[in-house]
């Protein structure tokens, strides 16, 4: 009996201990949801693609939105319109702005798997420069005045004709392959069957193309963060109210936009979510300056303060709008806050007009001056919410004493027939920005007013001295203070002169289902930006081990590889902020031998401990283990606190080659290699470090 009273103790204290210790875990240890990678997103898009080039696709918006997938340029703009390197890793610009050299990153493929060089942006550029280019004439004209030259595999070097501070903007465009097109005539390019079933080096690769839609996967290739969706479907409606329609039916999870005539509807479904961004560009009324009743700037800063534009906004546009007082974008670097909106205010605006000689003697509702009516035509698109637009101002300038006049034209024929001629008084029209820069030179510079020989886009018809010398300062120099400085006495002017009633920057919409996450949408230059992204959005998740004594584990960026042996840099990248928080050195003065590198889940084989390297060395040994999520390899002289990333990548490797190093780019001297590896839970190993000797 005793016996068995000590058998059920010794079973009470156990199974104590252990509701204790599985209490202790459970209050220690979560599990949390992280994205997983998979998954395919489905989004409608209203037109259909034509021409799916980087260097044509400016004028169809469905060509545009594969390009951003399947294509990159030298450079990206970031939501602040700020230029970051992508193809390029660096670029330096001569004391004169003349001359820029770019040096290209060593790590990036084809789709195809041939390696990018420096070829394929010589035989893009040259594409833009020939006469047969078929894309924008502007576009073309402008690289005929550069001169391109190769300076060797991974660097390019830019020869401009005059100092032009935007011209960086214009290596975002993507690149082209030559090993696929260098056979192909200039003037056969856009017809191509290339066009249909395109080669880039962009996250996403095309697997399939229809006339209804095209597939998307992975690219397995890419040099940055490889996306967590699997694959991409874009489906090609004939109208807006097509796609919306799908969307309701479960035929798409992505409407590419959301009109303002479609918000309400689109409110009321819960699982879309909407997004809103600005987008570039602004709406404005053009006035012609050499009408007489507009040259009196009394009268034009009239007209405006007697605009309701917050009206306009939420009434006409459903919200989607924003107050606009400068040509220049807001939360860009150029643009001056300080710049004055010219509230509503239809009191100051009759003041204004009574000052400057506008009354109504006759008590009709009009004013006139000198026995001539303030009246005018408004032209506006013949589309319902720019016509309806167009209504509420001349309605809300009827208030004031002014008698304007509505005049549809058919949107095709607004430039063409009635901007570039000049031929009207006012023209209500939204200008789209298509440049991440905020060169306002060809806009509203005095050499920019159209005639039968130029063609210009200033088409109030504006001549002012000091606003064209203000955009001709900021275009000529690269100094960053300048050229804010220029543009601040530009936007200052502007406002004073009001060549033109600014109402808003128009804004974006884009409606995604709930089930996509981490969707994000910054400022936009042209609708593609809303995939800029795109690495982060994800449909799949998974639940893993969190210790609250641990620091969270936070996704480590995939989608370097190991690649056949061409990896010739490692110290080209100078503006992205680093991914991994500095590693701590080893101790000074030890001397890790092979050996303490055996037992490790990364091990470096080659070169071994203390070894004298020179030129480029090829990096071997391993880097794997159970749920690998990613490797890295590294370097540090040995003075130094912290690491430089060498090489990442998601692929295990078993004895095989991890990396190429070229040393020559570095001074002679000690340096220690560092190999690391982690798992999908957060866990990483214990780094292997090799200390060498560069002597060149």
């Amino acid at each position: 009996m005793r016996h068995i009273r000590w058998q059920l103790l010794i079973a009470f204290v156990g199974v104590t201990f252990l509701s204790v210790l599985l209490a202790y875990l459970a209050f220690s240890t979560t599990l949390i949801e992280r994205p997983d990678a998979g998954g395919t997103y489905i989004e409608g898009i209203a037109g259909r693609p034509n021409t799916i080039n980087p260097i044509f696709s400016q004028y169809n918006d469905a060509d545009r939105d594969i390009v951003a997938l399947v294509f990159s340029g030298l450079t990206r703009a970031d939501e602040n319109g700020t230029l970051q390197p992508e193809l390029a890793t660096r670029w330096t610009i001569s004391p004169d702005g003349l001359l820029y050299t770019v040096t290209l990153r060593a790590d990036v493929v084809w789709h195809d798997g041939a390696f990018f060089s420096a070829d394929d942006v010589l035989y893009t550029i040259h594409a833009l420069q020939d006469p047969a280019y078929k894309g924008p004439p502007d576009l073309g004209a402008f690289w005929r005045t550069v001169a391109v030259a190769r300076v060797d595999d991974l660097t390019i070097r830019f020869q401009l004709t005059q100092p032009y501070a935007p011209f960086l903007d214009y290596t975002t465009i993507g690149i082209l392959p030559a090993h696929l097109l260098k056979d192909v005539p200039p003037a056969e390019l856009f017809q191509h069957p290339f066009n249909r079933r395109p080669i880039g080096t962009g996250p996403f690769h095309v697997i399939e193309s229809t006339a209804g839609q095209i597939t998307l996967e992975a690219n397995p290739r890419f040099y940055g963060a490889r996306p967590y969706l699997n694959r991409v479907i874009l489906k090609f409606y004939p109208d807006h109210e097509s796609v919306f329609a799908a969307y309701t039916r479960a035929h798409v999870e992505g409407i590419a936009r959301v009109l303002p005539a479609y918000l309400p509807k689109a409110r009321a479904i819960d699982q879309l979510k909407l997004y809103h961004a600005r987008i570039a560009g602004y709406s404005l009324v053009y006035l012609n300056l050499s009408k007489p009743a507009f040259q009196d700037k009394a009268v034009r800063q009239a007209l405006l303060y007697a605009i309701d534009r917050q009206r306009l906004i939420d009434h006409s546009l459903q919200g989607q709008g924003r107050l606009a007082s400068s040509p220049i974008a807001p939360d860009t670097w150029a643009y001056n806050p300080a710049a004055p909106i010219y509230p509503f205010d239809p009191e100051r605006a009759k003041a204004l007009l009574d000052g400057a000689g506008w009354r109504d003697p006759n008590n009709d509702g009009t004013r006139e001056k000198d026995r001539v009516e303030l009246a005018f035509n408004l032209i506006a698109p013949d589309d319902p919410t720019r016509l309806a637009l167009a209504n509420e101002i001349v309605k809300q300038w009827q208030a004031i004493g002014v008698k304007a006049a509505v005049q549809p034209v058919p949107t095709s024929l607004l430039v063409q027939n009635v901007l570039r001629p000049r031929q009207f008084d006012a023209v209500l029209y939204e200008w789209r920005t298509l440049s991440n820069d905020p060169d306002q030179y060809e806009n509203w510079h005095e050499s920019q007013i159209p005639s039968p020989t130029s063609f210009g886009q200033n088409y109030s018809g504006l001549r002012d001295r000091d606003l064209s010398e203000a955009l001709e300062t900021a275009r000529r120099t690269n100094d960053h203070g300048k050229r804010t400085e220029a543009y601040r006495k530009f936007q200052e002017r502007f406002a004073d002169l009001t060549p033109a009633l600014l109402l808003y920057y128009p804004i974006y919409t884009y409606g995604v289902d709930a089930r996509v996450r981490e969707v994000k949408l910054a400022p936009l230059l042209t609708a593609s930006d809303r995939f800029r992204n795109i690495a982060q959005w994800y449909l799949k998740t998974k639940r893993i081990a969190f210790s609250a004594d641990a620091s969270e584990p936070t996704r480590a960026p995939t989608g370097t590889r190991v690649l056949p042996p061409r990896l010739p840099t490692a110290t080209t990248t100078p503006l992205p902020t680093p991914t991994a928080a500095p590693t701590a050195p080893p101790t000074p003065g030890a001397t890790p031998a092979a050996a303490q590198c055996a037992n490790l889940a990364g091990n470096i084989k080659s070169p071994t401990p203390d070894a004298a390297i020179s030129g480029t060395v090829e990096i071997r040994g391993s880097a794997t283990r159970p749920n690998l999520t990613f490797w890295k390899l590294e370097y540090r002289a040995d003075a130094a606190t912290t690491y430089t990333q060498l090489y990442r990548s998601d692929q295990p490797v078993a004895d095989g080659a991890l990396s190429l190093w070229s040393t020559r780019t570095l001074p002679n001297g000690v340096y220690w290699l560092q190999l690391t590896v982690a798992d999908n839970t957060g866990n990483v190993s214990v780094p292997c470090q090799v200390r060498v000797t560069i002597s060149n």
